[in-house]
């Protein structure tokens, strides 16, 4: 029997569990991308711009950001730069509100992610209730001995809807799980380069009085 054939025999229920699968990969490759693109490396960048800053050279310090539209560090450092005049506070709440623009970009379908990996499971526990349901019906309407061959499609369905729903649902937790851990490290990440950032502005400041 082909794996094609092995899917048909899951009944209608493999339908949803194929698409929940298809959906899945295509989570998983976008943010693959999504993250491959956040990447940078943060310490040599805040060092780079912090030169540049020492020198005050603020329209550098800007257009050094502009390199790296798709970076969430880069946009939350140039969300401060551009508010390098103003108060400390100020300066801060910038900041905050370019993270907090930058990280749900980070999170997005992760929600979809874990939800696809709570329903796949119910899915195939629903796939394998009415295989045996399937069965048990057969030998219902058997007056005589019942051939085992006879149940065989009953015990199908509810074996490969099982293994559909556990084969879609076990990539989904790993995925998740691993995108939640670099959407936190993204997020400590740019907490302390903000943070460095901040001083250097402070540093600056103090010296200008």
């Amino acid at each position: 029997m082909s794996l094609w054939q092995m899917v048909l025999s899951g009944g209608p229920i493999m339908i949803p569990i194929i698409l929940c699968g298809a959906l899945t990969l295509a989570i998983i490759v976008e943010k693959l991308l999504s993250f491959h693109h956040a990447e940078i490396d943060a310490e040599k960048f805040i060092v780079e711009i912090e030169e540049v800053l020492k020198r005050r050279k603020m329209k550098e310090a800007l257009d050094f950001c502009d390199r790296y539209p798709r970076q969430p560090v880069p946009a939350i450092i140039k969300a401060g730069l551009l508010k390098s005049d103003r108060s400390r506070e100020e300066i801060r709440e910038a900041v905050e509100d370019a993270a907090a623009q930058e990280i749900p970009e980070l999170e997005r379908y992760l929600g979809i992610l874990a939800t696809m990996g709570t329903v796949t499971p119910l899915l195939g526990l629903l796939g394998t209730t009415t295989g045996l349901m399937q069965a048990f019906m057969v030998i219902q309407t058997q007056s005589g001995p019942v051939n085992p061959s006879m149940l065989a499609q009953g015990v199908w369905q509810a074996l490969v809807t099982t293994a559909g729903g556990l084969g879609v649902a076990i990539p989904c937790y790993l995925a998740y799980n691993y995108f939640v851990s670099r959407v936190n490290g993204i997020i400590l990440l740019t907490e302390k380069s903000a943070t460095r950032i901040l001083d250097i502005f402070l540093l600056l400041k103090t010296e200008d009085e």
